[in-house]
């Protein structure tokens, strides 16, 4: 009886209008779903940053059928996680990204901005925190898969730990001493005893900031500028010594809009509205045009000043002569990455806490670091330097690069560029030989994807790398 009832039943299916064979009907195709890990095979496009394991939740992003946006706030929220010394969602950034069914470049700015009124009791001002909302706009306008999908992977790693990866245990060393001081801090970063930092490999638990996360998750953006959460973290970026007010984190918006653009041949140099953008468009047209490598940087710098001045860069782009301003000798540390999707969606971003470990103290309760304000005291803002190519008529994109290290990011961001653009492949034109003021260039880092014909067009000629004189990582599946 069970054999002729097996039988009637797959004689049912077999007949049935599912469009599956009778294995796949009783078994499953064994094919992971839409949103996870897998399902999708073959030319994924490439992730590339300053922390290997923010590049893992990436790509792993774009193998669950994520567009490139998607995979860029996955990026983001990891590497508040894994790297918080230069991205702490108390920091901020900015963002390009090309969208090529739209055929434009949107610039995204949710820097870490002054809190406008320094209260009593304030030793360390906090900036105002950026990146969530930042974040949360890029993937509201350009986004495939659910915001809470894409962020998930940062809330697991900061609840149940992750491996301190060799960008972070360098930064932790460059600093303990100063930062072991905040009690938190060292609870979290510190070795057994808390008198050394952790080293590569010792893993990290933060559960204060994967609830932090889980909280965002699920009520969304919103309660961590004007709910309940806000009015907790205003209390405890007090405590913290670094007070903000809820007005003015109510009031804490990202700038959105088209990003300015200059023709470079065929294609067009896309840039956003800070200073180290237009230094490294500036960098790049004037080795273009053949000027020495010493005039071309002079240019960026001066261009960088410039719009940081207030010069608004298309006016640079157009031809201008740069005028007035002055970058400083120290400039706040930087973190960024590039992703590219399969369909030639692109974004790069820049990060920012505008000092190392920001502040150097960590919110109650809420295990986030928190940024250093810009412009108060000591802190000058930091310099984000990125850059993307695209083709208008082709509807294609072709590179996306960020560079960090200060004043020499925009010098060595348009250098890289310059040299992609002739045809180098990533890994070379990353390997090359760089200067910066009469010296080699030990300090800049920078992150590149290019597609030497274009994409869409040809996925072979694709390639993704990061700068082999930092700790960070490129992957993609072709």
């Amino acid at each position: 009886m069970r054999r002729n009832a097996l039988i009637a039943v797959l004689c049912a299916l077999a007949a049935s209008g599912c469009g599956g064979s009778v294995e796949q009907a009783l078994f499953g195709t064994g094919r992971p779903a839409e949103g996870q890990v897998g399902f999708v095979r073959g030319f994924l496009g490439g992730v590339a940053a300053d922390e290997p394991r923010a590049v893992l939740a990436g790509r792993d992003i774009l193998s669950a059928g994520g567009n490139a946006v998607d995979a860029a706030v996955a990026v983001g929220f990891m590497l508040g996680v894994t790297l918080p010394s230069r991205a702490s969602l108390a920091g901020g950034g900015v963002c390009l990204a090309f969208d090529p069914r739209r055929n434009e470049t949107l610039s995204i700015e949710f820097l870490p901005g002054a809190p406008g009124t320094i209260l009593p009791g304030t030793d360390r001002p906090a900036a105002l925190p950026g990146t969530p909302r930042g974040l949360f706009a890029l993937h509201a306008r350009l986004g495939r898969l659910p915001f809470e999908r894409v962020v998930a992977p940062a809330e697991q790693a900061a609840r149940f730990g992750t491996p301190a990866s060799r960008a972070l245990a360098s930064d932790l060393a460059a600093v303990w001493a100063p930062l072991s001081a905040d009690p938190q801090l060292r609870s979290v970063f510190g070795g057994p005893g808390g008198a050394a930092p952790l080293r590569e490999g010792e893993e990290i638990v933060q559960p204060e900031l994967a609830n932090l996360i889980g909280v965002i998750r699920r009520q969304g953006i919103g309660e961590f500028y004007q709910g309940a959460l806000a009015r907790r973290f205003v209390e405890a970026t007090a405590a913290a010594g670094g007070a903000v007010t809820l007005e003015a984190l109510r009031g804490t918006l990202p700038r959105a809009g088209r990003a300015a653009s200059v023709p470079l041949g065929s294609d067009r140099v896309e840039v956003a509205a800070v200073g180290g953008s237009a230094g490294a468009a500036v960098m790049l047209r004037e080795l273009r045009a053949r000027k020495s490598p010493a005039e071309a940087e002079q240019a960026a710098l001066d261009a960088a000043a410039a719009v940081r001045a207030g010069t608004p860069p298309e006016v640079l782009l157009a031809g201008a002569a740069p005028a007035g301003g002055a970058l400083p000798a120290v400039l706040g540390a930087t973190t960024g990455f590039a992703v590219l999707d399969r369909d030639g969606q692109a974004v790069v971003c820049a990060m920012t806490m505008n000092n190392l470990f920001g502040t150097g103290r960590m919110a109650p309760t809420f295990g986030l670091i928190l940024a250093a304000a810009p412009g108060v005291g000591a802190v000058p803002p930091a310099l984000p330097s990125l850059l993307m190519v695209t083709n208008e008529n082709l509807r294609a994109f072709r590179l996306a690069a960020v560079a960090s290290g200060g004043a020499s990011a925009p010098v060595a961001l348009g250098a890289v560029a310059a040299r992609a653009l002739a045809g180098e492949a990533a890994p070379a034109a990353l390997a090359a030989r760089r200067s910066f003021r009469g010296a080699e260039d030990r300090t800049s880092r920078v992150n590149l994807i290019h597609c030497t014909r274009y994409l869409p067009g040809s996925n072979a000629s694709c390639s993704w790398a990061a700068d082999p004189r930092g700790h960070g990582l490129a992957l993609g599946a072709d």
